[in-house]
């Protein structure tokens, strides 16, 4: 490990790492298969030996969140996607929904030590980690990473303010990874009370929005903040750099961007779900939707590094809308697509006309009209068992925002 590079990998050629990536992934899936009830399932009828690219993979049916939910309700803990047993984990967590989660072995077991690394946090840090510790696994990410990047951690979770204001007067930690707003609430506190609380010169926060004039506000107090995009389920996926110019994937992960309520990767650009796939022998996730909006952002880093990065967080894609009593799902728009090879996209706007809702399904298509309008319209109706209008635009013509269904009803 030089000072600029977590290793070689961050600079290697994109060709090689995809060929690198995709070298393993059969070996993941044969393991999934052969030690996972669930993913056996989930996957039969699948030659999973020949996924050995792109395009091979986008043939694998995605894994939402909501689906593993429910799996695991019906087959718990884990829903049959444990390729292993408890006793290969080294934790168990409970996050939110409820789903469970198993904490792989090894380390550094949620690939946090590069986005550390990337933060400015080198070995010998003292590091304030304000992340909660309590049933979910988002205290242990960074926790973990920074163990194994050689730092030393004050596991202070979630709130007890003066205690942590004290603890940093105390310890002078050089770095925080918390909320991004929480290390103002501690740098104020601390100045309120007269504590000396400048020793932090570095933070990596997560599970909020950085906004612009936050960071501002950090940097002219001398810290340098980055962020990192991390779930539970999968660790450390993407994080920002020194150059500030996206998120840059981690390693050992395939990060694709799908068409929300499908598994149909989008033009490079254009916003869509980020779907992920790891390399965690235990609790391998193959094509799981994290249910999180973003886009790839073209060419390299100004940092130097050649992975693949991303816009960040950009929304969510469950834009599932409720229309006259009735649930319409974006995989229903994406159903309507399917139909009518003419229509490349489309977007569902519902407004409010009078009492009544009113929907419009616009859709890109290069045809002209020749009865396309009614054709779709008559799909519409089947699909969601709902009436509304059909417009036609170019392509291009829709926002580039990821959504399918856009609630455009005035609720206040």
């Amino acid at each position: 490990m030089s000072d600029t590079q977590f290793d070689t990998r961050e600079r290697q050629d994109p060709a090689q790492r995809e060929q690198d990536l995709f070298a393993k992934l059969p070996d993941l899936l044969k393991n999934a298969v052969a030690n996972a009830p669930g993913w056996a399932a989930h996957l039969q009828g699948q030659d999973i030996a020949q996924i050995g690219d792109r395009r091979a993979l986008a043939g694998l049916p995605v894994l939402r969140k909501s689906d593993l939910m429910e799996k695991q309700k019906a087959n718990p803990p884990f829903g049959g996607f444990l390729a292993g047993t408890l006793e290969g984990a080294a934790r168990v967590f409970m996050s939110p929904g409820p789903i469970w989660e198993p904490q792989a072995p090894g380390l550094d077991a949620w690939n946090g030590a590069r986005s550390l690394f990337a933060a400015g946090f080198r070995k010998g840090d003292v590091v304030l980690n304000a992340f909660s510790y309590h049933l979910t696994p988002g205290g242990f990410i960074l926790d973990q990473g920074a163990i194994a990047l050689g730092c030393t951690v004050f596991p202070a979770g979630v709130g007890n303010t003066d205690t942590q204001v004290e603890a940093i007067e105390v310890l002078k930690p050089a770095g925080f990874v918390g909320t991004p707003d929480y290390l103002k609430v501690l740098l104020d506190r601390g100045r309120e009370q007269g504590r000396d609380v400048s020793s932090i010169k570095k933070a990596l926060v997560s599970g909020g929005a950085l906004f612009p004039s936050l960071r501002q506000e950090y940097e002219d107090q001398g810290i340098w903040v980055g962020q990192c995009y991390a779930t539970a389920d999968l660790g450390v996926i993407a994080y920002e750099t020194e150059s500030q110019d996206g998120m840059v994937v981690n390693e050992d992960y395939i990060v694709e961007i799908v068409r929300p309520g499908t598994g149909e990767p989008v033009a490079e650009g254009e916003v869509g779900e980020l779907v992920v796939t790891n390399f965690n022998t235990l609790y391998p996730l193959i094509r799981f939707a994290t249910g999180d909006l973003s886009k790839i952002v073209p060419g390299r880093s100004g940092c130097g590094r050649t992975n693949m990065r991303l816009a960040g967080w950009m929304g969510r894609a469950d834009q599932r809308t409720k229309i006259k009593g009735m649930f319409v799902d974006p995989a229903q728009i994406a159903q309507i697509v399917a139909a009518h090879p003419e229509v490349q996209k489309a977007r569902l706007a519902v407004v409010r006309q009078g009492e009544a809702d009113a929907m419009t399904l616009s859709v890109e298509t290069e045809a002209v009209e020749n009865g396309l309008s009614e054709r779709v319209a008559a799909t519409l109706r089947d699909v969601t068992r709902l009436k509304g209008e059909i417009h036609l635009v170019p392509p291009g013509g829709l926002p580039n925002d990821g959504k399918v269904i856009a609630d455009e009803r005035e609720y206040g």
